[in-house]
């Protein structure tokens, strides 16, 4: 099964989760950018997933298809072989982004898991059928936002909702922070990740202020490459700290810190991370030190879905995690994610178990190559 063909679509579609500084750098006022990779081998079997863009769809486009020579006339079996390939390749010449990577080896993984006639899921090695879901959400200038949003998470089921605080000042943050503790109760699941580049002080006293609050865990409240100063706020707090998910070469880069206490909990994704092999390698390598890998949100349903199938592929992951307002975000498959009740269960159908909108996608491209 050698693949014949790698096509790169870049997509730019318009809509309300384009507009307004609501992602800071991500939402544009020209539309949401992504691409599509569409993987063809020469029996005739096809595998198309949706990829992040960065600053650009069209310059990211260029970037993807550089990988058509690297991958063209390989054996579409041979998915460690190309991961270790492109490592070398990648460090000698490319230097390439690190959502570069992650949508071809997708595309590998779901061309076998399609040929065996089996989910993703199942083909990695299940573990569940079931994944409780977190709502997480984009950057608000008022409490009133947080908590109509919070609630509602609570009162349809969802296991928890993560608030990204504006970040005007720590006693602000705290604030609206306590504002919805207090609307949604004591009993229900609260997280924050600021993605926020706080000195240590800050993040202590910021993290304090979550224990106080009774959060479940405080993510990226430093870069996440501030390792000595992440290894003394993990040390320092009873909070979990959670980090990791913009660390590029996983597993690599994530070896140091497990091995270290760096945080508590990694985080990886099918988008960021370098695809299923690298999530499956950093998420076995983190059960190794009794770590958790949490996986983080793709933005994109479609890559939501890829990692909703490797949520329930691995034991040491709690949630699937989903931007809100969902509707924003909901486009790409030709149905929902199959989540209701704030529980996702997963496609019994070969693959990746739904279809990708391809009236959307075509009306959406501005580039394929």
């Amino acid at each position: 099964m050698r693949i014949r063909r790698l096509d790169i679509r870049a997509c730019r579609i318009a809509g309300d989760a384009a507009s307004g500084d609501l992602l800071r750098g991500a939402k544009r006022a020209e539309g949401i950018e992504f691409l599509v990779y569409t993987m063809e081998t020469d029996c005739g079997h096809r595998a198309s997933i949706f990829g992040f863009a960065g600053a650009s769809a069209l310059g990211s486009a260029h970037l993807a298809a550089s990988l058509k020579h690297f991958v063209e006339g390989r054996d579409a079996r041979d998915r460690e072989a190309l991961w270790h390939d492109f490592r070398t390749q990648d460090r000698f010449w490319s230097h390439l982004p690190i959502y570069i990577y992650g949508p071809l080896d997708t595309c590998l993984w779901l061309l076998a898991a399609q040929a065996a006639g089996q989910p993703l899921y199942k083909f990695l090695g299940g573990v569940r059928d079931e994944v409780p879901v977190y709502l997480s959400s984009m950057f608000h200038d008022d409490a009133d936002v947080y908590i109509a949003e919070a609630m509602a998470a609570r009162d349809n089921g969802f296991a928890a909702y993560k608030l990204h605080p504006p970040g005007k000042s720590i006693t602000d943050d705290l604030d609206i922070h306590a504002d919805v503790r207090a609307a949604v109760g004591r009993e229900f699941t609260l997280a924050s990740d600021p993605v926020a580049l706080m000195t240590l002080p800050e993040a202590l006293r910021y993290g304090r202020g979550l224990e106080e609050l009774g959060f479940a865990w405080f993510e990226e409240p430093m870069a996440d490459e501030s390792l000595s100063s992440l290894r003394e706020l993990t040390r320092a707090l009873d909070i979990p700290v959670w980090g990791t998910e913009v660390i590029a070469k996983h597993p690599y880069s994530i070896a140091e810190c497990l091995s270290t206490h760096v945080v508590d909990a990694v985080r990886a994704d099918v988008s960021w991370s370098g695809g299923v092999t690298a999530v499956m390698k950093t998420a076995h390598l983190a059960e190794a030190f009794n770590v958790n890998c949490e996986l983080h949100s793709t933005i994109f349903h479609p890559l939501e879905l890829v990692n909703l199938h490797l949520c329930a592929a691995i034991r040491n992951c709690s949630y699937l995690e989903l931007l809100c307002p969902v509707e924003d975000f909901a486009f790409g498959l030709t149905e929902p994610l199959p989540v209701q009740d704030g529980i996702a269960r997963l496609p019994d159908t070969p693959g990746l178990g739904r279809d990708l909108d391809w009236d959307l996608i075509e009306n959406a491209t501005v580039l394929k190559i």
